[in-house]
């Protein structure tokens, strides 16, 4: 039943968006769109709801109670930015605003871009753990009930650690702009505009 709610919910959450986006740049109903869009974070409260449910009648921890906690953090780290990278792609293709800005491909603006991107993914891995950690607590942290979701702390940390890894590498081998591109526009780094998609 989890993973069919986690489907159900990742499914909905591209379906308001789309509907949201739709509504305020289609139909100009700018409070519906913030009605549509408000129903995002209801739907991750349906799923903590229905995952504390089921584990309090009983449910042995899964796989599946994992996923929908990996899940929560993940949309609580990212559900907002992509909600707005999402909202400036439609405004300019629907609206007619100008395009978003890309992010920085070269140098210290792309390092402290990844280290940004790698901060959210933290966030993401803290609040999956610990989340894991307090379904754990309630089935008995040292029973072997809770063996699968300590597993899954292990999967978020490790996730976040290789992304530390990831970000890491722009901050100590900083990728250089092309001849010619590193200070006019385009380039973007630190003194550039961004790129245009």
């Amino acid at each position: 039943m989890l993973i069919g709610l986690v489907v159900a919910c990742e499914a909905a959450f591209w379906v308001l968006l789309a509907a949201g986006l739709a509504v305020r740049y289609l139909l100009g109903m700018r409070r519906t769109s913030v009605a549509l869009l408000l129903g995002e974070p209801v739907l991750e409260l349906v799923l903590l709801a229905v995952t504390a449910v089921d584990l309090q009648r009983g449910a042995r921890p899964s796989w599946e109670h994992g996923l929908a906690a990996v899940y929560l953090g993940y949309t609580v780290a990212y559900g907002r930015s992509t909600l707005r990278w999402l909202d400036g792609h439609a405004a300019h293709r629907l609206a007619g605003a100008p395009p978003p800005p890309r992010p920085p491909r070269y140098g210290m603006a792309r390092a402290r871009h990844e280290g940004r991107l790698w901060l959210r993914s933290l966030l993401g891995g803290a609040v999956a753990c610990g989340l894991l950690q307090l379904a754990a607590w309630y089935v008995g942290s040292g029973s072997p009930a809770a063996e699968p979701l300590h597993g899954w702390q292990l999967t978020a940390l490790r996730a976040v650690g290789i992304h530390g890894v990831i970000a890491l590498t722009y901050l100590l081998w900083p990728k250089k702009a092309p001849a010619g591109a590193g200070s006019g526009p385009g380039s973007g780094s630190a003194g550039g505009l961004p790129r245009r998609p």
